[in-house]
């Protein structure tokens, strides 16, 4: 049930994520950062309307949100994209399609695993590289 994706999470670990902003042209220096800050996700939602707000000490970013409706998101990392979410399975989906067609589009998910961490799966899929980064729930 993906309802049990709201909450607050902190990140734990990073598997391949380097790799992954390489595909997504990020450079050295915010590659750098991304490996070695520690991020926070809070997921709620009210109704119909969901909301991602990930904070870390270098960036911030709020998503908010309704199943199915594309918006205009710009990344942690600089990029513009239009954002779409849906829910796959257990899975929280999210298709970025790049804005400029330079860029990589993405497809991240997000789903609570059996041992109760969260599981952030981001697929550069044009260049075919995954990385996954874990969470474990935390009360602010």
């Amino acid at each position: 049930m993906v309802e049990r994706l709201l909450g607050h999470w902190k990140s734990e670990r990073s598997e391949n994520f380097d790799e992954y902003m390489k595909a997504n042209d990020v450079n050295f220096v915010l590659r750098k950062v991304g490996n070695t800050i520690t991020s926070y996700e809070e997921i709620s939602k009210d109704g119909d309307t969901w909301t991602v707000h990930i904070t870390s000490t270098f960036r911030s970013s709020k998503l908010v949100f309704k199943l199915g409706e594309p918006f205009t998101e710009l990344t942690l990392d600089g990029r513009n994209v239009k954002s779409t979410f849906s829910i796959e399975g257990e899975k929280l989906a999210c298709r970025q399609e790049p804005i400029d067609p330079s860029n990589t589009p993405s497809y991240i998910t997000r789903e609570v695993l059996e041992d109760g961490r969260m599981l952030i799966t981001c697929i550069a899929t044009e260049k075919n590289v995954t990385a996954k980064k874990y969470y474990v729930s935390y009360k602010p």
